[in-house]
């Protein structure tokens, strides 16, 4: 088995991760979260872009757009 094909393990326990910290009623954690959501999108278009899977692909990057969002959001004003 190729390691590519093994990101998928990987890139799920981060995105679980991520959704566990956004629910967190810290701010601190919720931040933290988007940025960990971030890192399960590069790691899901790692094993997209190996197994040639375009939507999944197309997805990671609505949703880490949606991702940069939530971060910016949850930061607070300077």
């Amino acid at each position: 088995m190729d390691w590519l094909d093994l990101m998928q393990w990987p890139a799920m326990a981060v995105t679980l991760g991520a959704a566990w910290l956004v629910a967190s009623r810290s701010q601190r954690h919720r931040n933290w979260g988007f940025w960990v959501y971030m890192l399960s999108n590069v790691l899901w278009v790692l094993w997209g872009w190996s197994t040639q899977a375009w939507a999944l692909i197309a997805l990671q990057a609505g949703l880490a757009a949606m991702n940069i969002r939530g971060a910016r959001k949850t930061t607070p004003d300077a």
